[in-house]
């Protein structure tokens, strides 16, 4: 049964906490996972989450940890000493997520906590995971998997398999190196299990498998694991040498997090923020969108000025702008979403930019005859002016037709010179069409009443 928080299990929960009742806490939160807990702590003062970390052990606190929010989890680990912080909680993680919390940490206590650390080999494997970018492989790939040689016997890869179990909570697969480290394969559990003690490692292993490179990026290797519906992915360096393995809840993170940063930035907001955040950093967050919103309208203020002689002579133009605003906004938004979504799943296929652009141009053609054939049947119903219903409807077919080319444009630019395609959604496409569409209805108006 899914945990759900309520205002009075906290209150109970945070007053057993405060009577150092134990009975009572373990009670409470008896079948809890460590993100239901993590959840509890989300909503505790630093007072009482320090105070309910008491009651968990080492190994449970450390999972705890990784499942908080960064803001919980830096005012948590600010509250503690380097040394307090290697004993509690890395000497328990695993080598990804100790490097996830160690990046969090300013670099001079970052130092100190390596220092802390007893085992030296794990403290070599943080390191070694700190060098990488963070938005790569090397920076998602945990150090810990199991690994045989491609020339032992299976009676030796059950004894080493033994030892390496030691510091490995859960087996997703076993994998083929050589002398040099450099990955051949993998081989099942079962397999080795079911085969007999004398057969060669080289004899059972399956050597087509799917890897990635250390410096690919994090996005390309949820891309690659959803492609092939892989659980786990071997990471490997140039010359193919084994270094670590990334797991499926480590690209669903990373899946989720690329899903807030472009939804945010479709919504005009400029930064990674939470609903939690100060209200200054959720101004500066919105601000600069809402600039050039105010911008936007001020240009649209300025087209719709320059035709004020118009409009003084046929002010029945000035029902229709509203209208074709929004349809350019709307228009350019879905055209821009339905490339940015491809661009991210990499489903845009083989047509290439020009085979992009022609669909969607045979797109916004029928949308803008559908939709200016219904404007133009309803200005004929209710409207004797033949010259505004052309207008109209000719105003209104171009407008859907340039917002969705411009809507397409855009993104496939912005993705060839690396910059995030999310940016051209949103506020930048939406102002960007109102403008041109109220110069293409004013233009036209200008040269069907001329």
């Amino acid at each position: 049964m899914q945990f759900e928080l309520t205002k009075d299990f906290l209150d109970i929960l945070n007053f057993a906490v405060e009577e150092n009742n134990e009975a009572k806490v373990l009670e409470l939160i008896d079948g809890l996972q460590p993100a239901d807990i993590a959840e509890i702590i989300d909503e505790q003062s630093l007072e009482e989450a320090i105070a309910f970390y008491q009651f968990f052990s080492q190994e449970q606190a450390a999972d705890i940890l990784i499942e908080l929010d960064e803001d919980s989890r830096e005012r948590i680990l600010n509250s503690l000493s380097s040394e307090e912080i290697a004993k509690q909680f890395i000497d328990n993680m695993d080598s990804d997520d100790a490097a996830d919390v160690l990046a969090e940490l300013t670099d001079e206590k970052k130092n100190e906590v390596i220092s802390h650390l007893e085992d030296f080999e794990q403290a070599s494997d943080i390191v070694d995971l700190l060098s990488y970018e963070e938005d790569t492989a090397g920076g998602l790939m945990a150090k810990e998997l199991f690994k045989v040689d491609i020339n032992w016997d299976i009676k030796t890869c059950i004894n080493e398999l033994r030892k390496q179990s030691q510091d490995i909570e859960q087996v997703y697969t076993v994998y083929v190196v050589d002398d040099k480290n450099i990955l051949q394969g993998i081989v099942s559990l079962k397999r080795l299990l079911l085969t007999p003690d004398n057969k060669k490692i080289k004899d059972i292993y399956k050597d087509n498998i799917i890897s990635v490179k250390v410096d690919v990026k994090d996005e390309e290797v949820g891309n690659i694991m959803d492609k092939y519906d892989l659980v786990v992915v071997p990471v490997v360096d140039e010359i193919g040498r084994l270094l670590g393995r990334i797991t499926i809840d480590d690209v669903v993170e990373v899946i989720k997090e690329e899903a807030e940063k472009d939804y945010q930035m479709a919504s005009g907001i400029s930064e990674n923020v939470e609903s939690s955040d100060s209200i200054w950093l959720l101004t500066r967050a919105r601000i600069p969108w809402l600039f050039i919103g105010l911008f936007g309208g001020i240009i649209s203020a300025r087209v719709i000025g320059n035709y004020e002689s118009v409009l003084g002579i046929h002010p029945e133009m000035a029902f229709f702008i509203p209208l074709i605003a929004a349809m350019a906004g709307n228009v350019g938004v879905q055209s821009s979403a339905i490339v940015v979504q491809g661009l991210a799943n990499n489903s845009l296929g083989m047509d290439g930019v020009l085979g992009r652009l022609f669909k969607e141009l045979m797109v916004a053609l029928l949308n803008g005859v559908i939709l200016s054939s219904l404007i133009f049947g309803y200005n004929f119903l209710f409207s004797d002016n033949m010259s505004l219903s052309l207008t109209v409807s000719i105003s209104l077919l171009s407008v859907i037709v340039f917002a969705g080319l411009f809507g397409t444009v855009i993104p496939l630019a912005l993705n060839k010179y690396k910059i995030d395609p999310a940016l051209a959604t949103g506020p930048f496409i939406t102002t960007t069409n109102d403008i041109f569409g109220l110069f293409l209805y004013f233009t036209i108006g200008h040269l069907m009443y001329t």
